[in-house]
């Protein structure tokens, strides 16, 4: 039997424990850095296969090694996440998760079980490769200053090394059984606006005994947006948005003394960025100024920009299409949403592609973060099996 044939077999094999396995992590989510009883799970799962592991990076990370022939010829990292969200589930399902106001809205679950399944059919074959396999069970990715920046600081690519790293996402608008990967740059940088505008509060029928917060906020959140569409190089994808806005003690016939606000900067060029935060900074201070106000800004740096490695995409979608079918692989376009993957491909070459997930036969369809948010498990069979025929392929040279 080749060895695509015996790794579609074993994922046939070990579909139904994959889709358990997904099932418990759905059914007990745990919140970034928070994510102690997933990582004790990992880590007795790979007791269980007899793989290699160390239980502890960036407190509730595991990281693993599965050992083919002469080990140190090559090392590659396959790597997932672990973290769920803060989002009460609104889905009706047997699996549905029993922490309340937590639930796996992001596809963190399918990507711990893909990565456990992958683990399995690799540790079967390690005797058809060469080389070493590092598996990354990583906390805290979404949540600054994200867990792989954490877990690269700890040392989790030192001791073995590995050259390459690959990493996979759930994507709800690609049906299952699809793929879909992006050479160059993927996704954007995220960075946290955290806003305070002061000013004087009062009688709401008496504004001129006044400093207006919520006005001064309003002519902020007006000549910031400027900063995207008079500043900003139009050939480079920018976005900024202000998801939150409140105030402290105002109401219909009461100015409060100040307003608070919460936001996103995505970009993708690194130089703009920090242009950008310069510019942002300059405008929010003498827009409050002028108007007899004060501003403090925390400008969180967050995630840098992820950018597949040419190279190591073009093979990965080689790999893909041997696998599944050229039919059955995309193209992907550019994305402004962010994955702290990115901290990895600063190191070394790395990949991050999509599996599709989706299936509006049976209404699975609900974006990520989202109450609804679910997947067509039969995408975990494709899973395994890709991540598999990725690593293998990779050791070999091919």
């Amino acid at each position: 039997m080749d060895i695509r044939t015996k790794i579609k077999t074993l994922s046939k094999e070990y579909f139904e424990e994959v889709v358990e396995i997904r099932r418990h992590l759905h059914q007990y989510p745990e919140l970034s850095y928070e994510e102690k009883k997933t990582g004790k799970f990992v880590a007795d799962k790979l007791t269980s296969y007899k793989i290699e592991h160390e239980h502890g990076c960036a407190d509730n990370g595991v990281v693993g090694l599965i050992k083919g022939k002469n080990p140190e010829k090559k090392i590659i990292a396959l790597r997932a996440d672990m973290d769920a969200l803060p989002i009460l589930e609104a889905n009706d399902v047997p699996y549905k998760s029993k922490n309340e106001g937590v639930m796996h809205a992001c596809g963190h679950d399918v990507h711990t079980a893909s990565l456990l399944g992958a683990a399995k059919i690799l540790n079967n074959i390690k005797d058809s490769f060469e080389g070493t396999i590092k598996l990354i069970f990583q906390p805290g990715e979404e949540k600054l200053p994200g867990g792989a920046s954490i877990m690269i600081k700890e040392g989790v690519l030192e001791n073995p090394a590995p050259k390459v790293i690959f990493g996979q996402h759930v994507h709800p608008p690609l049906e299952v059984g699809k793929v879909g990967v992006r050479p160059g740059m993927y996704m954007a940088s995220a960075d946290e606006i955290f806003l305070t505008v002061k000013g004087k509060g009062g009688h709401g029928a008496l504004p001129q005994d006044c400093i207006d917060p919520i006005v001064i906020t309003a002519q902020i959140i007006t000549a910031v947006q400027q900063v995207v569409s008079r500043r900003a190089n139009p050939t480079i994808p920018t976005v900024l948005t202000f998801g939150k806005i409140n105030s402290t003690g105002g109401a219909t016939n009461i100015i409060p003394d100040e307003v608070k606000l919460q936001g996103t900067f995505r970009t993708m060029d690194e130089t703009w960025r920090n242009e950008a935060h310069q510019i942002i900074r300059k405008v929010i201070e003498q827009t409050a100024e002028a108007m007899g106000g004060t501003a403090e800004l925390d400008l969180k740096k967050g995630y840098p920009c992820l950018v597949n490695d040419a190279s190591l995409a073009a093979k990965m979608k080689r790999y893909a299409i041997e696998f599944l079918g050229a039919e059955n692989v995309i193209d992907l376009p550019i994305r402004m949403t962010a994955e702290d993957f990115s901290y990895y491909t600063q190191e070394m070459p790395g990949c991050f592609y999509r599996l599709g997930t989706g299936n509006k036969s049976k209404g699975i369809t609900s974006p990520v973060h989202t109450n609804t948010f679910n997947v067509d498990e039969n995408s975990l069979e494709l899973s395994i099996g890709l991540m598999a025929w990725i690593a293998f392929n990779e050791l070999s040279g091919n």
